[in-house]
């Protein structure tokens, strides 16, 4: 087995990765900030008509008077608004990931960030820790119906 450091890492397949990374995370995070989005719409909703109510004046009189529509439609559009902002999210994720990836790569190889790799040639045998083969035994385990 021979140690040593990854001397070239493509650039192409890092960004790649970092895309694909980036992505599902911003998948998973914009899903949920969706979901956020939408239950905080709709308590929003409801403090404002229970306020209106309680208090017995004008919707346009409340702290969000207007924006009451918009918020009722994004508690009622909540499954358009959870995929739509897991997207987004997604989509932006990925862009990051695609920047860091090939940051990561140039990094490596620039020599930067070295990678140590170890690598076992054809033909080596792998090292044991016992040194003389005698010792070594091997059992044969018996399958369960055996």
């Amino acid at each position: 087995m021979v140690n040593d450091y990854l001397v070239r890492l493509s650039i192409r397949s890092a960004m790649f990765a970092g895309a694909i990374t980036g992505f599902v995370f911003g998948l998973f995070a914009g899903a949920t900030l969706g979901a956020l989005l939408s239950w905080f719409a709709g308590a929003l909703v409801d403090w404002q008509s229970q306020l209106g109510f309680s208090l017995g004046i004008a919707q346009q009189l409340l702290p969000l008077g207007d924006q009451v529509r918009e918020l009722q439609t994004v508690q009622d559009r909540w499954f358009v608004v959870i995929p739509g902002t897991g997207l987004l999210m997604g989509l932006l994720g990925a862009f990051i990931g695609v920047l860091a990836g090939g940051l990561w790569a140039t990094l490596v190889n620039m020599g930067v960030l070295p990678i140590e790799v170890a690598v076992m040639r054809r033909g080596d045998i792998p090292m044991r820790r016992a040194t003389d083969r005698r010792q070594v035994r091997t059992r044969r385990r018996k399958a369960v119906g055996e």
